[in-house]
Formats: structure tokens, sequence, C-alpha cells
């Protein structure tokens, strides 16, 4: 898989232009082929403003960002590998993202299992339905549920009671 940061970079940059704000990132000015004025690197940290109006010929690409701007007068090209990004965010009142240490992503041939996991769709029947799921199931929309409770209700039809789970499928985030 590709690394999911420019594709969150260029996300965030055009959310903070539709919403009239300034972007600025920090760059790991350290990092192997960042080209940035170093006179204006602090703690190995470089922040800068991609603003419209502070740039030139901006492209935000998988690999690197490549911009041209001025410091004290002078035009520079500057080029910021993607790794080096470490956040984007917006002058005016901060919101933006901070991208961690990413790891390294498998390649494709080191994927080759002979079996991935699916998605299944399932329907939920309609007796185990709450009153909230009322709507969605009048529509005549299907539910997505985690395989788990698919081997659950699989479960249940081979003998095996198992309470149902009430209310909808969730993500649960956990550090």
């Amino acid at each position: 898989m590709k690394s999911s940061r420019p594709y969150l970079a260029r996300a965030l940059y055009e959310w903070l232009l539709d919403n009239e704000l300034t972007p600025y990132i920090v760059v790991d000015a350290e990092y192997d082929n960042v080209e940035v004025p170093r006179q204006f690197v602090q703690n190995g940290q470089i922040v800068l403003n991609l603003g419209p109006s502070a740039v030139r010929d901006l492209h935000m690409g998988n690999d690197m960002i490549r911009f041209s701007a001025r410091f004290s007068g002078k035009s520079e090209l500057l080029f910021v590998p993607i790794p080096a990004l470490i956040a984007l965010y917006a002058r005016e009142n901060g919101v933006g993202m901070v991208f961690g240490h990413e790891p390294e992503l498998p390649t494709d041939e080191a994927n080759d299992v002979d079996e991935a996991p699916v998605l299944e769709s399932v329907k939920r029947p309609q007796a185990d339905a709450e009153p909230s799921d009322q709507n969605a199931e009048s529509s005549g929309e299907e539910e997505l549920t985690s395989a788990a409770e698919a081997d659950e209700t699989d479960a249940k039809s081979d003998g095996q009671a198992k309470p149902p789970r009430k209310g909808r499928p969730s993500l649960r985030v956990i550090k």
C-alpha cells in the first residue's frame, strides 16, 4: 500500500483554503533531500507558509511537495519529501494535523497470501431491529456488520445460543 500522508495533506490543504485559512507546514529540515533556506531552520525544523499569495507553482505529489517562495526578497525553489512533512495546520486557529512516524508498509509482493480476509454484507433480521434501526430498514438499505457478527449469526443457526448484540456496529480506537 502507498502512504496515506500525501493524500491527507492535499485534502487538508484544500479544506483549509476552502475555509479561507492560511495553510502552514512544519518540515523536518534534517531529512534527506529537503531543500529549504537553512538560515530559517530552528531546532531542525522549519515552518513554511503555503498560502496561495506566498508560493508559486505549488505541486503536492505523492513523493514530494515542490514550490517556489521568496525569502528576504530572493526567490527560492523548495523541495519537501513527503516523509519530512511533520504537520499541516491553519495559521489563524491551529486546526490541522500532525503526521506521526509512518511504519514501513508491505509491498504487494510481500502480501502473497493464498486467502485474503473478505468483508461480507449481512442483512440483519427484522426481529432484532431496534427503533433507531427502523429508518435504515424502511428505506431498503442493508446494514453492514462485521465478520465476527456474521460468525455469531452462523453459530446461532448451528444451534449454539449466543445473545445478539444490540445497536449498530462501531469502530473502537485503542492506543
